[in-house]
């Protein structure tokens, strides 16, 4: 039995890091959970306690074991003044495994894997800097992958027939990938190109054509980040009180997690903004020398490449070692579970997410870049330091939920949940559009024998369109764009009562 619940375990673990992207944080860990909207704090019914309030466990009828499937269905579209797509149309499974041990004594305890929930999408997008010999864009792909999985033990302590408190201690595994043009500030590029004047590539790529410079607001290099994962602990503290079998209550604090994703690897290529700029210097020596033919320019352009210390016969393409930092937020859930009637049970949540402190930025650490042009123009040996924005704000969330006993063997269950949207309209940008507020859901639950339970549930979130800032942080190509989202969540789950 172990070495199966062991092999169960690592078979969600793998499928879930393969393939976990979404574009929403879970509302709930298991089918009978989503299937009421995500309350959780005070019904005190189920092993995913361990994530939501694990001082509950104590309030368990008996011992369970939960194993449970979700398969999401996002659907993306971007739109700005050269593309209107809708992303891929991915499928993604998520999985959970847990069970919980209710004991005689006052102390009960639970063991599980989780899925947290992650982000992502997959795009083919122009851009304005990728273009053929004849002016035709060459759609360059757009992904993001941020997947979250816990595991580990939470124990529970029965203070009186009332009162129980409860701590959960986790293992936290992520996982970061992106693909996509980046956009980098000119003034990163700190290679002095003269050392008499001390003037740096930064200020020839940023300085107006005026004044003998480029022009560029932006620098832009094709990037693809993957193969970042990290682990961390975190940890979950909870109360619950049950004055009556009617009614009960429950607080959950979860703390945040700092995590340092590490062992990737970073390929940037400028070849594209390369171009480019060899383009813009063509175009200013045909300007300042009318009489010269385009072919001579090119060569004289070429040569002020050379005198600069760039061979344009390296390229401007590299591998790095990447890591990146940036952790999950801690909050604060509280909320109230009453029976109003013997069949009938209502209830509500509510959850305020701390993502202002977690989701400020990700810094990522680029390193032993070998390119000798890349190196001359950033002025470093091989690394590259970026802090990308995110500043996303704090959120509330309300959860509400109702499920009723049509027989013994049958309940049914719905919801609706309301979070606010974390992401400001500068950061906003369609590989991580984690934008839907408004979910509703419906289950059921089957009770096949004394010791043996089918819950079901679907979850849909609602398409929320958000409208980028006119400056955005991330890129001159998100400027008054426009991001969607809505998504199609199918949860199942098998319970096992154990007496």
């Amino acid at each position: 039995m172990k070495k199966l619940c062991l092999s169960i375990a690592y078979l969600l673990m793998s499928a879930t890091m393969s393939w976990s992207q979404n574009g929403t944080r879970l509302i709930g860990f298991d089918a009978l959970t989503t299937g009421r909207g995500g309350t959780s704090t005070a019904f005190f019914d189920n092993p995913s306690l361990m994530m939501n309030n694990p001082a509950g466990l104590s309030f368990l009828s008996t011992s369970q074991a939960d194993l449970g499937f979700s398969l999401m269905a996002p659907r993306v579209h971007f739109k700005n003044d050269i593309n209107n797509n809708y992303g891929d149309k991915n499928l993604f499974p998520l999985g959970c495994l847990s069970y919980a041990h209710k004991s005689s004594s006052r102390i009960s305890y639970g063991l599980g894997v989780f899925t947290q929930g992650g982000m992502g999408a997959d795009f083919q997008l122009n851009h304005a800097l990728f273009l053929d010999g004849e002016g035709v864009y060459l759609a360059q792909p757009y992904h993001s992958k941020f997947a979250v999985m816990q595991g580990g033990g939470s124990i529970a302590y029965k203070i009186n027939d009332q009162i129980s408190i409860g701590g959960t201690a986790n293992l936290v595994y992520g996982q970061v990938a992106f693909q996509m043009p980046m956009s980098m500030a000119p003034s990163m590029l700190q290679g002095v190109i003269d050392p008499q004047t001390g003037m740096k590539f930064g200020d020839l790529f940023q300085a107006d054509p005026s004044l003998g410079g480029l022009g560029y607001a932006e620098l832009i290099a094709s990037a693809n980040l993957h193969g970042l994962n990290g682990f961390a602990f975190g940890g979950k503290l909870g109360l619950a009180f049950k004055p009556s079998d009617q009614l009960s209550f429950g607080i959950n604090y979860s703390m945040p997690v700092n995590i340092t994703y590490r062992n990737g690897s970073a390929e940037m290529d400028m070849t594209g903004q390369m171009n480019n700029a060899f383009g813009r210097i063509v175009y200013m020596i045909l300007q300042q020398y009318p009489g010269t033919t385009p072919a001579e320019a090119q060569q004289m352009a070429m040569g002020q490449f050379t005198q600069m210390g760039i061979d344009l016969s390296k390229g401007v393409s590299d591998t790095y070692n990447a890591k990146a930092r940036f952790g999950l937020p801690q909050s604060v859930a509280v909320g109230t579970a009453w029976s109003p009637a013997k069949k009938l049970r209502l209830g509500i949540d509510g959850e305020w997410i701390n993502w202002k402190n977690a989701f400020d930025q990700m810094d990522i650490s680029l390193s032993n870049g070998t390119n000798v042009n890349i190196n001359k123009m950033m002025g470093t040996g091989g690394s590259i330091e970026m802090a990308f924005p995110m500043q996303w704000k704090n959120t509330v969330v309300i959860r509400t939920g109702i499920e009723y006993d049509v027989s013994k063997a049958i309940t049914i269950r719905g919801g609706y949940a309301y979070g606010s949207n974390p992401v400001p309209p500068a950061t906003l940008f369609p590989v991580f559009p984690a934008i839907v507020t408004d979910h509703v859901t419906a289950g059921v639950s089957v009770k096949l024998s004394t010791a043996f339970k089918v819950n079901a549930a679907y979850e849909y979130a609602f398409r929320n369109n958000k409208t980028a800032s006119e400056k955005s942080l991330i890129a001159a190509e998100y400027n008054n764009s426009e991001s969607s989202l809505e998504n199609n969540i199918y949860h199942i789950s098998f319970s096992w009562f154990i007496k």
